[in-house]
């Protein structure tokens, strides 16, 4: 073996060991069902227990129905995690959308890259006031692929 292909293996092997080391813990089927249709809302990560009894006790407690924002420049912005667990997989793209009451369309975001094999898709929102959202207003969050609905949750933006 040349020292190109060594070092190519040993490359390959690294980025291998690397990628394992940062996947996260799957979250079971039981705990999916569980928050099936549901956007939870979390500061962090979501938390996970030894069973499924407790992860889903930790996920309840960690849930949030409301954000703080925060004023960066001129505009008042909020940042949270969230974790949907969709009530129906096969799209590769959503929008969480944000409707002020519930009734009255306000702003979105778009999400791509989704795993259409996956029953949960988490990740981080960063929204301002300059896309349409108000600090203390109550929104109805739909994470929707074309017209159908995957998980919803209600949030107020302090």
């Amino acid at each position: 073996m040349t020292r190109r292909h060594l070092l190519n293996a040993v490359i390959v092997a690294a980025v291998a060991v690397l990628a394992g080391g940062i996947a996260s813990a799957d979250i079971s089927k039981n705990v999916i069902a569980a928050f099936r249709g549901q956007l939870v809302v979390t500061k962090g990560e979501l938390p996970e227990g030894k069973n499924d009894k407790e992860t889903i006790a930790k996920i309840k407690a960690a849930k949030l129905s409301e954000v703080q924002g925060a004023v960066n420049g001129d505009v008042k912005q909020w940042v949270f995690n969230y974790a949907a667990f969709l009530n129906k997989s096969g799209s590769t793209s959503a929008k969480l959308e944000f409707w002020k009451d519930g009734k009255k369309y306000a702003a979105d975001k778009s999400l791509s890259g989704v795993d259409p094999k996956s029953a949960l898709l988490t990740g981080e929102i960063t929204i301002d006031e300059d896309e349409g959202v108000a600090a203390g207003s109550s929104y109805l969050l739909k994470l929707v692929a074309g017209s159908t609905v995957l998980a919803t949750t209600t949030l107020v933006m302090k």
